[in-house]
């Protein structure tokens, strides 16, 4: 069964070949994006990915399935699902967003049609929606919790640590934190995500690009202050937060350069994000009643040995650690598609 995966990002295309689980072949595309904008990239990057596949000799009348990146849908249930007409309308419309990935499903369709009657997929959305009901309230009526975090990750990660266990995923309970550019930590209640934090738009711990969670008195005065207008707030909560502000950089590895040459300052601010993880972690605890089968630890940051020796340290007496370092977005994709044409998962329909 050949798969072929298609990850738009907003400077490059990742796309992939596999046969089964095993990858044939990979390739990055990058390109100045300024060059059309994103309502005109789908002919575009179809034809970048046309020309690759030739370069490769290979063609859509030997793939199995096509699969792309989900964008900004409605909320929706984790899983695998069929594009359809209705996914294509809402992507192609912007009715949700406007994103790179919103390219996946328009590219995967075009490319399965291309191959004559096979299926074109996405996985796991970042919009995947499973909370309980009363995780979705904070304090407000008017500003109620929703549910955007890395959920292609986070539900990879938790099938292949229930498989670890020896159990199926929807036979455990499962604390994933995924660390990146933004941190989203999911409490995994029998394969489904009943509480996670908004990593994108300000909740949880800080990470090096994000502020986290903020003093909420603080951020109401510095709104006010006449000082900053609303894209500058956005930006110092997602974009310019977490250690770009404490330190003036977004790369771990400097950091752990520094700590290791002696600055106090860099110290400081790397354990209180590893004690911010470990917080939110213990949070995810208590919504899953203590009783937990494992945590686990992935995303670029779960590369850092210290920083998952802080946190592990931390939380390791709530369940066993696990760790598996990355985010392979690709492998996620493809095998999501391969359990659909497999029949260990059945496809759902966007509606």
């Amino acid at each position: 069964m050949r798969i072929f995966a298609i990850n738009p990002g907003s400077t490059s295309t990742k796309i992939a070949l596999y046969d089964g689980e095993s990858c044939l072949w990979n390739d990055t595309q990058r390109y100045d994006t300024d060059v059309t904008g994103l309502s005109d990239q789908e002919q575009f990057r179809f034809d970048e990915i046309t020309k690759a596949l030739e370069t490769r000799g290979a063609s859509p009348k030997d793939f199995s399935a096509v699969v792309g990146r989900g964008g900004l849908i409605k909320p929706v249930k984790g899983g695998v699902y069929r594009v359809n007409t209705a996914m294509l309308e809402d992507l192609r419309g912007m009715k949700y967003g406007a994103h790179a990935s919103n390219l996946g499903a328009p590219l995967a369709h075009r490319f399965a049609a291309e191959a004559g009657k096979i299926p074109a997929f996405i996985v796991d959305p970042v919009v995947v929606d499973e909370l309980a009901d009363e995780a979705r309230f904070s304090g407000l009526p008017e500003i109620p919790r929703i549910s955007i975090f890395h959920a292609l990750n986070q539900k990879a990660v938790a099938r292949r640590a229930a498989a670890e266990l020896k159990k199926d995923v929807t036979g455990c309970n499962l604390i994933v934190a995924h660390m990146g550019g933004g941190v989203s930590v999911g409490a995994h209640e029998k394969g489904r995500v009943i509480d996670v934090n908004n990593a994108l738009d300000g909740e949880g711990p800080m990470s090096p690009e994000r502020s986290g969670s903020l003093p909420t008195g603080g951020l109401v005065s510095m709104c006010f202050s006449g000082k900053y207008a609303m894209p500058e707030i956005r930006k110092m909560i997602n974009g310019k937060g977490g250690l770009v502000a404490h330190l003036g950089t977004n790369d771990l590895r400097e950091v752990e350069r520094r700590i290791a040459d002696g600055d106090a300052q860099a110290s400081l601010v790397f354990e209180a994000m590893a004690l911010q993880i470990a917080k939110e972690i213990g949070r995810c605890a208590a919504v899953l009643k203590g009783e937990v089968d494992a945590v686990v630890l992935t995303g670029g940051l779960a590369h850092s040995d210290k920083l998952c020796e802080r946190v592990a340290s931390r939380v390791s007496f709530i369940a066993p650690v696990l760790r598996y370092p990355g985010e392979d977005e690709m492998e996620a994709l493809a095998r999501g598609a391969l359990r659909a044409l497999r029949g260990e998962e059945s496809p759902r329909e966007y509606e």
